[in-house]
């Protein structure tokens, strides 16, 4: 049963049940109130920041825990592997039934391995890993860590002489730059076998070797090494975001809560910043195509 929402000397009371009116959150629209949200988005990017320098400033530190490194890796690639793998082979099976379907309008059903080609390498593998590596990886650091802080035991660490942001934020970038490689190549490979499936097996738009030789016309391993680049940058967003609210998380179990969910937010908005850099820094020069070249 809810208790009665006191207002002004006390003798006032709302009805209880479901029926008695709830208060909501106060938006302050004017120019003062959004200037103060522009501030506090801005102050705590360059907190971010400040710590994210902090942090690669203490790589050298690391040398020290090797062992923390490799176990990260691992946790990393057996936690996470099969999940993102499953959700790049169903966005490759995507991709190839839309190059299909697209290039049966344009009377080439042929090149609809051209579709694919360009679509999974450069564009959506790296957005689906960056999805799932955010929901995943990101948020399981930010409880991770912040379980730690609100229980005291980074506390406890730096007591003890370990240099806590070394230690928990140093390790997991390394271990990622170790791990993403390999899950990334791997997803590719498995978003290549999805696409390739629904052209040449289900849908029989087009034979074997014409499918192939499209497919690996319009690539080559420049763009898988671009790719493997925008994945990394990525990754490395993801994980200092991520241990910066795990590491700076306050209030108890529902601080972690709310730092998690703020996490994920912006590692959703900076997945896509980072994703149209990349881009265009990366091809909007040279597209690096076979087409009118």
């Amino acid at each position: 049963m809810t208790r009665a929402v006191r207002h002004g000397d006390g003798n006032d009371r709302q009805p209880e049940g479901n029926g008695a009116r709830r208060n909501t959150a106060h938006v302050d629209v004017t120019p003062s109130g959004v200037g103060r949200q522009v501030r506090a988005v801005l102050t705590t990017g360059g907190e971010i920041i400040r710590f994210s320098g902090q942090v690669l400033r203490s790589l050298p530190d690391l040398r020290h825990h090797s062992g923390e490194i490799l176990s990260q890796a691992a946790i990393l690639i057996l936690s996470s592997g099969l999940i993102i793998w499953m959700m790049q082979f169903v966005m490759g099976y995507q991709c190839g039934l839309e190059g299909k379907y697209f290039f049966d309008q344009l009377g080439a059903p042929l090149y609809s391995g051209a579709f694919s080609s360009w679509c999974l390498l450069r564009e959506m593998v790296p957005y689906m890993f960056g999805y799932i590596f955010a929901a995943k990886v990101g948020c399981g650091f930010v409880a991770e860590i912040g379980s730690m802080r609100i229980a005291e035991e980074i506390d406890a660490m730096e007591v003890m002489g370990v240099k806590s942001r070394s230690y928990l934020v140093g390790t997991r970038i390394l271990a990622a730059w170790i791990a993403v490689p390999f899950l990334f190549l791997v997803g590719v490979g498995v978003a290549y076998a999805g696409a390739y499936l629904v052209n040449v097996y289900m849908l029989s738009g087009v034979s074997e070797g014409t499918y192939e030789f499209v497919f690996w016309l319009f690539q080559n391993p420049v763009d898988l090494t671009f790719s493997l680049v925008k994945v990394m940058a990525m990754a490395t967003v993801i994980i200092f975001v991520s241990c910066y609210y795990g590491y700076t998380a306050t209030g108890g179990p529902v601080g972690v809560g709310k730092n998690t969910a703020k996490s994920m937010i912006l590692n959703l908005l900076l997945i896509h910043v980072v994703g149209m850099l990349m881009t265009q820094f990366l091809w909007g020069v040279d597209p690096n195509a076979p087409i009118a070249n």
